[in-house]
């Protein structure tokens, strides 16, 4: 199953890129290609923005995106040896739901 919708394989993994996903919303739906790109281009563009704000996403049966902030922290150059302070950063998380864990461990 997990095999008919990640379709390519690159160096051993799985993947699917953003061409493959609007042909598969093709053949799924059967919307026209133009209006499947207008619909996965929306959907980036809605999930990116509400990220850019803070705010967390959640798609049913997929999961949620969340931005998570790491706080400020001592660190060590690698090189010098010296110690240095790591500033605050965000990073990107994302946490599968129940369904596509279940899915994946089939």
């Amino acid at each position: 199953m997990i095999n008919e919708f990640f379709s390519s394989i690159q160096e051993g993994i799985l993947y699917m890129n953003k061409t493959q996903l609007i042909d598969e919303i093709v053949s799924k739906t059967g919307l026209k290609k133009k209006d499947a790109e207008a619909a996965v281009a929306a959907l980036i563009e809605s999930v990116t923005e509400t990220l850019a704000k803070g705010e967390k996403v959640q798609i049913a049966g997929l999961g949620s995106f969340e931005v998570k902030v790491k706080a400020e922290r001592p660190g060590r150059n690698p090189k010098t040896q010296e110690a240095i302070i790591i500033p605050e950063s965000k990073t990107l998380a994302f946490s599968a739901s129940k369904a596509l864990k279940d899915l994946i461990n089939q």
